[in-house]
């Protein structure tokens, strides 16, 4: 009777907790879907506010701008204008910074790259108003930086053009911001539709397991509790048994006072009050720390170390975790001034139904830390001298542009700023009443205008040439190796093997030709080559651009990475532009048989 009983209770058990492992895993299942479901969809509208906000500014700073120009004409100070010019450089960057970043994307601004596609209708349409302002902004800039006491009539077409396009692009504005918050409010009203149908599923779901799962559980336990009165008859057979269990319980006691011991002989092992109070401390531990003996009062952040800040770590490290248990490292002093690194366990638990300890176990870590603090000083020695070797590099690089300023001017104002004062004298000096000397002077003055001119070409070459900017990268270099070969005497020859014309990104362009201006200029003048030949060629993701000379080439492998004093720098500003626009660089020489240099980029 007793076997029969105890196997129908144990496939009610069985049954019971098979349908309750059925239920509960479906209502687990259906709350994890739907946290994964409201969580995607709020991580998706985190940033709705700040997109909002940002486009919302753009009016005022668009506005801001306006103001900031128009104030130029009622200015005639010299102080105020330089203010103003420089008032109206930070709202120009902040406001481009900005209008690039909502249609882009921007980490340090929190914007996503993302947008609609009517969203980017709209900023295709608010574009050119937005270029118009800004191309006319920045020209102002220019001739205010180049002289403040410009006059007003000089700059009233540009000031026009912002004036005349603002307005339209704060309408479109508006537009955009009012299609972001439409946008924000759909996305809110799917999320409500969305808990909806989730709270409905799962009511469904627990209308199920009630009538398929509880109620008939509430049967099963309705008929095992008639089973169970059943067995409350041989309940004088189980008390019988009761020695039998005393007589198992002294054994445990035993075998759990042997597993003591050994704790308190492997382990660093101690038992401690809330308060930090010791109770019990393993021998171990005691050899560690060289206790004899103790009194129960004694701290234990004491015991671990004589340093005052390590013990006040320690014991608010203790007060902090004491209900919910803590692991990690620790740090302690011992007696003889040596540290110590303990890998420590703080865990809570309860010997009696009153009464609440700490149960501490640790393992010695000191060597294995110092070998980690090791590691961390010399990471930490190589990143500096990573750093130090940057500022170097940036340091020469703000050295050479000062440098070639400095050039500039100094051409403009030896050869044309001459030239032109030539030019002034032999204008004044003009008699209409003597027409021979007047013709004669005038022919003399054409040649000083094509000499003046040619001046202002020179002056001009290494800046940014308008093929660039108009017509891309391939037109601005072969502009540029016709004259240099015009200019220096020497083959420069340009090739477009596979006939590329596209236009990159205005910043890649920029590189791309000054790296190539760059290893032309150093075949030019260090290789002393008589040939130089460019090359250019693409494929599906990749352009190639190669510079041959038939100069006297070098040892690339002695060629420093940084080198002091005047020059040197060309072959470190190539490798940064390269980097900078995700490109590869490759050189190749060898004495007396020329350089080949290879940029790659990525299309």
């Amino acid at each position: 009777m007793t076997t029969i009983s105890n196997s129908l209770d144990q496939r009610t058990f069985d049954k019971l907790r098979r349908l309750y492992i059925i239920a509960l895993s479906t209502i687990a299942f259906s709350v994890i879907i739907s946290q994964i479901l409201v969580r995607n969809h709020l991580n998706n509208q985190e940033s709705d506010s700040t997109v909002i906000n940002i486009a919302g500014r753009q009016r005022m700073l668009s506005q801001k701008l306006t103001k900031e120009i128009v104030s130029i004409t009622v200015s005639k100070d010299e102080i105020h204008r330089v203010l103003l010019t420089n008032k109206i450089k930070k709202t120009i960057s902040l406001w481009a910074l900005s209008h690039y970043s909502l249609q882009k994307g921007n980490d340090s601004l929190g914007l996503p790259a993302k947008n609609s596609k009517d969203i980017q209708e709209k900023f295709a349409n608010i574009n050119p108003y937005f270029n118009v302002i800004q191309t006319a902004s920045k020209s102002i800039v220019q001739q205010l930086e180049s002289n403040p006491l410009v006059g007003v009539t000089a700059i009233t077409s540009d000031i026009e053009k912002v004036t005349n396009n603002e307005s339209t692009f704060l309408t479109m504005m508006d537009d955009i911001v009012n299609q972001y918050d439409k946008e924000a409010d759909a996305k809110v009203a799917w999320l409500r539709k969305l808990e909806f149908l989730l709270m409905a599923l799962t009511l469904l779901i627990l209308l199920g397991e009630f009538l398929f799962i509880f109620w008939p559980a509430a049967k099963s336990v309705k008929a095992t509790l008639a089973d169970l009165l059943m067995a409350e008859k041989k309940a004088k057979k189980m008390a019988f048994d009761a020695d039998e269990l005393s007589v198992a319980k002294e054994k445990s006691i035993k075998e759990l006072r042997a597993l003591s011991h050994a704790m308190d002989e492997t382990l660093l092992f101690a038992r401690i009050s809330p308060e930090g109070s010791l109770i019990h401390i393993g021998n171990k531990f005691s050899r560690l720390f060289k206790l004899s003996k103790f009194k129960k009062e004694v701290l234990f952040w004491n015991i671990i170390s004589n340093n005052a800040n390590e013990q006040l770590a320690i014991e608010q490290l203790i007060n902090k975790h004491k209900k919910i248990g803590w692991q990690g490292e620790v740090k302690g002093t011992k007696k003889d001034n040596s540290d110590i690194w303990l890998e420590m366990s703080v865990i809570p638990y309860r010997p009696t139904e009153d009464k609440s300890e700490l149960l501490i176990i640790a393992s010695e870590i000191t060597e294995r830390k110092k070998a980690q603090i090791e590691i961390e000083r010399l990471t930490k020695k190589s990143f500096e001298e990573k750093m130090s070797q940057q500022k170097i590099i940036s340091s020469k690089i703000i050295e050479n542009q000062e440098k070639e300023q400095n050039r500039i001017a100094k051409d403009v104002h030896d050869g044309i700023g001459q030239m032109l004062t030539g030019l002034k004298y032999n204008l004044e000096s003009i008699n209409v009443d003597d027409l021979e000397k007047t013709t004669s002077k005038i022919e003399h003055l054409k040649e000083l205008t094509s000499s003046i001119i040619k001046g202002v070409r020179t002056a001009t070459f290494n800046l940014t040439p308008p093929e660039l900017s108009d017509h891309g990268v391939v037109p601005a270099i072969s502009k540029l190796t016709k004259e240099l070969e015009r200019l220096t005497g020497k083959e420069i020859l340009f090739f477009n093997k596979t006939d590329f014309n596209k236009r990159l990104d205005s910043l890649i362009e920029i590189n791309i030709y000054r790296i190539t201006q760059e290893a032309i200029n150093n075949a030019i003048k260090y290789a002393q080559s008589s040939h130089i030949l460019v090359s250019l060629s693409h494929s599906k993701n990749m352009l190639s651009i190669v510079i041959d000379d038939n100069g006297k080439g070098f040892e690339p492998s002695k060629v420093k990475k940084v080198k002091n004093g005047d020059g040197g720098m060309g072959m470190t500003f190539m490798k940064e532009r390269i980097k900078y626009i995700d490109g590869r660089m490759f050189l190749t020489s060898e004495l007396e048989k020329g350089t080949r240099v290879t940029f790659n980029i990525p299309l």
